[in-house]
């Protein structure tokens, strides 16, 4: 199950970006999205988010 970034919460910060081991998070259509073919939920990502824009998507 990969992680999703709410995009109304999040402030383009790149943290996620910069952190991901995977390279699953990327920059699109004005925000930041993850490829849930390339996320391995580690979570590192929602860890260091530091507006908890990141959650699993369920």
């Amino acid at each position: 199950m990969a992680y999703k970034i709410n995009k109304d919460v999040c402030i383009t910060c790149g943290q996620c970006e910069a952190i991901c081991p995977q390279s699953a998070v990327a920059f699109k259509d004005g925000g930041y999205e993850i490829d849930p073919a390339k996320c391995v939920d580690c979570a590192t990502c929602a860890e260091n988010c530091p507006v908890e824009a990141i959650s699993k998507d369920e």
